[in-house]
């Protein structure tokens, strides 16, 4: 029943009340008042009719976390996410992918024709040949030797000159395998781009035909969205309340009617100068991939808060310009006491002061009481 409504159903009790005094005689006499006021005390007695429309309760103490919302958006994990470079300049043959597109690790990306992978290859070709002859010489400098024709020196040049090809040889496979060549039967002469890693496809900058100059410009950029952050701006006068591990829930306007939970796993330790707001992360799972990076959402971090009285909303009487409850100090009897509150929680109402933990006061009906 809403504040009007109690406010008529106190007009009928009265109304009840006086037209029982008029009809006189025992019958009025006998007729209680809806209630009375000694001392800064109302009495409902007995008989009265708002007996019936009265509820009472004990106030209680409990320790709940206290949920405050902040603005954020939605960020690809740094740690799940890979800018793809060219190993060597040169020019796109073949782009395998589109923007968007999902791709698994080892993926074929681009096929790029590069000199400087033709070079690699012929470097591992002359260090073969090198390693061979100075294999050959060795190998016959040991065999003179051994039939007694050659100095220790001779030997000793022979070794020093195959130790000299093979770390060669060495170094220009090392470099091949580097820039993404590959060895053998497989080696194949243009560039083959691979995916370092699953995810999508989330920037691209090269198109068939481009010619690649700057090998630490990143070709495209792949992003595996399993999970992601959202990123909340914290003000500076809560960043203090918020620690690693904290419970938060999100909302985002594509999915009004969902809610994501997710856990806080990083506090940058640093506010931002500008806005003198922190960012503060949380992981979410992402296997369905409703989650994009850059979406905005609310999120709601749950702090930790000591023990506190709570009331019912309807237990809050305005009373010129202070919040009070009326307080039962002997059955049917009550008091106003004035009260400081804190916010409100889930329909309940922390209290600071007024009140304490197994307090009886009125939840429902105290309107009627309310002059």
């Amino acid at each position: 029943m809403n504040k009007q409504g109690w406010r008529l159903a106190a007009a009928m009790a009265v109304a009840l009340s006086l037209a029982a005094c008029s009809r006189g005689g025992n019958e009025a006499a006998e007729a209680p008042p809806a209630f009375t006021v000694e001392h800064d005390q109302i009495k409902v007695p007995d008989g009265s009719p708002l007996r019936k429309e009265l509820i009472v309760q004990p106030v209680e103490m409990r320790q709940v976390p206290h949920a405050i919302v902040f603005p954020a958006n939605v960020e690809a994990d740094p740690t799940r996410t890979a800018n793809v470079l060219p190993p060597l300049t040169g020019k796109v043959m073949e782009l395998k992918v589109g923007l968007g597109d999902h791709v698994t690790r080892g993926q074929l990306l681009a096929v790029i024709d590069s000199g400087d992978l033709a070079q690699a290859y012929a470097d591992v070709d002359k260090a073969r040949d090198a390693l061979d002859l100075a294999k050959k010489t060795l190998d016959r400098a040991r065999g003179v030797k051994a039939a007694g024709g050659n100095a220790t020196k001779d030997l000793e040049s022979a070794q020093s000159g195959y130790n000299q090809a093979l770390a060669e040889f060495n170094r220009a496979q090392t470099r091949l395998t580097a820039v993404g060549g590959m060895q053998g039967s497989a080696a194949q002469r243009p560039m083959q781009v691979a995916a370092p890693t699953s995810g999508y496809i989330t920037a691209l900058s090269v198109s068939p035909g481009m010619y690649v100059n700057d090998a630490t410009a990143a070709m495209m950029t792949i992003s595996n969205l399993d999970s992601v952050w959202i990123t909340a701006n914290v003000p500076e006068s809560d960043v203090g309340q918020i620690a690693k591990g904290d419970k938060v829930n999100a909302v985002l306007s594509a999915y009004p009617n969902e809610v994501f939970h997710g856990t806080v796993s990083f506090v940058n330790p640093l506010l931002q100068s500008d806005t003198r707001r922190d960012l503060v992360r949380a992981v979410f799972a992402n296997a369905d991939a409703k989650l994009k990076p850059n979406m905005y959402a609310n999120v709601s971090i749950d702090i930790p808060q000591p023990a506190e009285i709570f009331v019912p909303e309807s237990a809050l009487l305005m009373n010129n310009d202070n919040t009070s409850v009326f307080v039962e100090v002997a059955p049917w009897t009550f008091e106003r006491r004035t009260v400081d509150l804190s916010y409100d929680e889930t329909g309940d109402t922390r209290v600071l002061k007024g009140v304490k933990a197994g307090d009886r006061v009125i939840v429902r009906g105290g309107v009627l009481l309310n002059d």
